[in-house]
């Protein structure tokens, strides 16, 4: 029932849209439509959803600035959102954009790194409070912002932070012993490790800062190859929370017709393994459960002939399966293989086989009348 009146009241007043309503409508309007999408957002298809941001962008363009703040706080608790429409207000002034810099789960890492390098330290200290901050969008607050924003990234614990980034900020450290403080705090980093890949000069800095002990035996510092190489086993395995973000973050994109092979190139690159798994899942027009299967059962021929199938590039195909959060993390050996029947298959070939399996796949299932008629 609230369901419906909210609805006759959204649809009753589309005359704004045209310019015939004063302030006051059309603030309501936003309003209620935000908040009826709020309701209906986990039934809406694809063309509802890019509806509903059509229309709340062009609203977005007449109101004021307090309805654009309410309505970027219903948006902000949504896992499925607009994704014209939130970006727009995450790009807004701080008090608007505020809550979906914060919660949304729907803005990207390159969505971020956007707004951290075109608006304010505001914007990049909301960014940096994130209950999850991956490490290319802490090392743009590094290069970009300023103080609060930088000291809100060390003490946000979620935060990744890279080798190249920490290196920066033990720079900033040695001249700022608040700073110094909170990366002592950060007990989870491998200073070692750290130390041994980056210059002498920056290695006497860390022990300035006691983040090192002073050591002489240099042979008991890891190398990079090492470090690299074990979080990417540590990183390796479906997770299912991690699913659910990178999905609705993929389908944001795709809502805003930015899903495509150059979008597939920057997660295979940027070593997003979830969020390639989900944008093969809509470019090849499978169910999520098909390919979460194929990485639990670690399927890499199913994987190779519907890529073959799409026309991914060699090279990217390549990187894709590198990434892909497979149950176990594929060996070398194992790459090179998938690699080898990739080369060797044809286009042709994969589109037949694919073609067949989404024949079988989706062919109706018979009922237990039609059975009954068969055998008979």
């Amino acid at each position: 029932m609230v369901e419906m009146e909210e609805s006759a009241k959204a649809f009753a007043t589309f005359r704004v849209l045209n310019g015939e309503a004063n302030e006051s409508e059309r603030d309501q309007l936003f309003r209620n439509m935000a908040q009826l999408f709020s309701y209906v957002s986990e039934r809406c298809d694809d063309e509802q959803v890019a509806q509903y941001d059509e229309v709340l962008c062009q609203l977005a363009e007449l109101v004021e600035s307090e309805a654009r703040a309410h309505v970027a706080g219903v948006l902000s608790r949504l896992d499925r959102a607009p994704g014209t429409v939130v970006v727009k207000l995450a790009s807004d002034t701080i008090d608007v954009a505020r809550p979906l810099l914060e919660f949304s789960n729907v803005l990207s890492d390159d969505d971020l790194i956007e707004i951290v390098n075109n608006k304010s330290e505001d914007h990049r200290v909301a960014i940096a409070t994130r209950e999850a901050v991956g490490e290319r969008v802490g090392e743009a607050i590094v290069d970009r912002g300023g103080r609060a924003s930088v000291v809100e990234l060390v003490r946000n614990k979620a935060a990744q932070l890279g080798e190249g980034t920490l290196e920066k900020l033990v720079e900033r450290a040695s001249k700022d012993s608040e700073l110094a403080a909170d990366l002592r705090g950060r007990t989870e980093v491998d200073w070692n490790g750290l130390r041994a890949e980056i210059s002498v000069a920056g290695g006497k800095v860390l022990e300035q800062l006691g983040l090192v002990e002073v050591m002489s035996n240099r042979s008991t510092l890891g190398t990079v190859s090492a470090m690299v190489y074990n979080r990417i086993r540590n990183s390796a395995g479906f997770n299912a929370r991690e699913w659910k973000l990178s999905w609705n973050q993929v389908k944001a994109l795709s809502d805003r017709r930015q899903l495509d092979v150059k979008a597939l190139s920057r997660f295979a690159r940027f070593g997003y393994g979830h969020h390639a798994a989900a944008a093969l899942t809509m470019l090849l027009q499978v169910s999520p459960e098909v390919l979460v299967k194929w990485l639990a059962t670690q399927d890499y021929v199913a994987l190779t002939v519907a890529c073959r199938a799409y026309g991914l590039p060699n090279d990217l195909f390549e990187g894709l399966v590198t990434v892909m959060p497979w149950r176990d993390f594929p060996e070398m050996e194992e790459v090179r293989n998938v690699g080898t029947y990739f080369d060797a298959l044809s286009r042709e070939e994969a589109i037949g086989i694919f073609d067949l399996w989404r024949a079988h796949a989706f062919r109706k299932r018979p009922t237990e009348e039609e059975r009954a008629v068969a055998v008979a």
